[in-house]
């Protein structure tokens, strides 16, 4: 098997651990307050990946650490916004909003640099938002308060990954990604202190939650995914990404008992094919620039 085959494994792999988290993230809110699991799950993953990337850790400078808190705010509100929404949404649900950031990653970009989005980003918004308003349906015509807090999530995410296309250009990545968790779990920190009681988790199944969160969805998948990149093209990345949602609902339903409802099933298939159509559409302009005359000059 080639290496871009053995990243494409990895990566499905990764994508699934972040699938089980919103599993984990229902069950750390069991015996945890939201602030509460933030906090541990990213300080976890930060000394676990820092102590693995120490050396590239101690050499860092100020636009690195600047970089990083920015990216590291961003993430603790994705983080919590997610976990609030999860008190009042399902976990199925959560995982085909969040979703929405490959849709609107290219609508941000679009306005920023003043020009329409493509034919293809266009049926794909329209795809998913009719994907939405299945997913949030309720015969009183009223959005549940946690579908709202993962799409304010999705959007925090989504700007979150246009700096992040930026800021990596400028700086040491493995570093400054590790040091985002670690600015992510000061926030934490800080709000739980502020509004809530820290404390650790009361029972295996919470301790199973908070470690699972942070060494093999936050640690485990961070360290994969900076070294699968090296090897795979960003379009297959964000095609497998797609899987994250059926992922979410898979385990939601095998661990939490959620029902795979009518709603779940279609209105999550309107949002796969809207996702599915976005990335299709990079994956083709990719492949023509590969084909094109003297496309080796391009790269």
């Amino acid at each position: 098997m080639s290496l871009q085959g053995k990243a494409n494994i990895l990566m499905v792999i990764v994508t699934m651990f972040w699938g089980i988290s919103y599993t984990f993230m229902v069950m750390g809110l069991e015996v945890l307050e939201a602030y509460n699991v933030v906090a541990l799950r990213c300080l976890i993953a930060f000394i676990i990946a820092g102590l693995i990337f120490l050396p590239k850790m101690l050499r860092v400078n100020i636009k690195t650490i600047l970089y990083a808190s920015i990216q590291g705010f961003l993430l603790f509100s994705v983080f919590a916004l997610s976990l609030y929404g999860l008190k009042t949404t399902s976990a199925g649900n959560a995982g085909f909003i969040l979703s929405l950031t490959v849709v609107l990653v290219p609508i941000i970009t679009s306005l920023m640099e003043r020009r329409l989005p493509s034919r293809a980003v266009s049926f794909a918004v329209v795809a998913t938002m009719i994907g939405i308003t299945i997913l949030t349906f309720n015969p009183s015509l009223t959005f549940q308060i946690g579908d709202i807090l993962v799409a304010i999530a999705a959007l925090c995410y989504s700007i979150y990954i246009i700096l992040n296309s930026r800021f990596t250009k400028n700086v040491e990545s493995i570093s400054y990604g590790v040091y985002q968790l670690g600015v992510a779990g000061l926030f934490g920190a800080f709000f739980t202190m502020m509004f809530e009681s820290p404390k650790l988790p009361s029972t295996s199944s919470g301790w199973f939650a908070i470690l699972g969160l942070g060494i093999i969805c936050t640690a485990f998948c961070f360290i994969a995914q900076a070294v699968v990149q090296q090897y795979t093209s960003p379009t297959h990345t964000g095609l497998i990404f797609s899987l994250e949602p059926i992922f979410a609902a898979i385990f939601a339903l095998i661990f939490l008992g959620e029902g795979l409802t009518s709603q779940l099933v279609i209105g999550g298939a309107f949002i796969l094919i809207g996702n599915t159509v976005a990335q299709l559409e990079q994956f083709i302009f990719m492949k023509k620039l590969s084909t094109a005359p003297h496309s080796e000059t391009m790269i």
